[in-house]
């Protein structure tokens, strides 16, 4: 009898034990997960400015997608642009290096990043992946919001506001759009992560916060709005009149600002009323603006 006892407390034991060492082996597989994703991304090199700004060679990176070619095989590139743009009735939205259309799925996960479709889904919604010591350059998009996911096969995806992003095999040339609202769960990505073209049927660019493109804006000297203040109307690039002044912005809808004159330099792409530009790490730095 206290044999059999003896025996049955090691059995149990030993399960307690294996059941312990199971739980921990799935959540260090997931904390390496993690550290995987991280060390990768620091491995990385994020760059201000466009690809031919920064002289990438022709013919690699993202320039390498033909036009007209439909894109279903992932594959990890040297280096990957960002850049927020207008693409059809959508702005604004992300787009490549050869200007084509990023998109974000709603049956993934932003946090943590995570992909969920591979295989077919792979094929039609090719991910957006970069080699590791890659360059991802970054243009109009904030830094902080661009990151990488380990997928499953162990590439690195492209995140923008912790969502992976992908072409669509059916987007033939730049600036096409055939991806968006696929199966109620495919959009373009705005540059922050949001779905592209959200509201825009239903009064965007209103003072509820739609993603219209601003026609004009009031730049003003002070934070909160105060004057001395300048405003500027029309569509494309617009110099302002005082360099490097503006601690405040007014406008209905989004718009593109810039470090430098004629829409060069830093960038970033903004959307209504901002009491205070140093919130977005540009107080006295806007040179000129994009409209329309």
């Amino acid at each position: 009898m206290i044999r059999n006892r003896i025996a049955a407390i090691a059995a149990t034991t030993a399960a307690a034990a294996l059941l312990l060492t199971a739980c921990n082996g799935t959540g260090n597989a997931a904390s390496a997960a993690r550290e995987g994703a991280a060390a990768a991304q620091g491995s990385l090199s994020f760059t201000s400015g466009s690809a031919k700004q920064n002289n990438a060679a022709p013919g690699t990176g993202d320039w390498a997608n033909s036009p007209g070619k439909p894109a279903s095989k992932p594959v990890a590139k040297k280096w990957v642009q960002l850049s927020a743009a207008r693409a059809g009735d959508l702005n604004p939205v992300v787009v490549n290096g050869a200007g084509f259309t990023l998109y974000r799925f709603d049956k993934d996960t932003a946090n943590p990043s995570r992909s969920n479709c591979a295989g077919e889904c792979a094929t039609t919604w090719p991910p957006v992946l970069v080699a590791p010591g890659g360059k991802i350059f970054i243009d109009g998009v904030d830094k902080s919001d661009v990151g990488v996911v380990k997928r499953a096969d162990g590439n690195l995806q492209v995140t923008v506001g912790g969502w992976p992003v992908y072409r669509f095999s059916k987007d033939l040339k730049p600036g096409d759009t055939n991806g968006q609202g696929v199966g109620g769960t495919w959009f373009g990505v705005t540059p922050d992560g949001q779905k592209a073209g959200a509201g825009q049927e239903d009064g965007a660019g209103d003072e509820q916060g739609g993603v219209a493109p601003a026609t004009s804006v009031t730049l003003s000297d002070e934070r909160n709005f105060g004057d001395p203040s300048e405003g500027l109307a029309g569509a494309g690039c617009q110099n302002v009149g005082r360099d490097d002044s503006a601690s405040s912005l007014q406008a209905a809808g989004t718009l593109k600002i810039w470090s430098e004159k004629d829409c060069k330099g830093d960038s970033k792409v903004v959307q209504g009323n901002i009491a205070d530009l140093a919130s977005v790490d540009f107080d006295d730095r806007i040179s000129s603006v994009f409209l329309g």
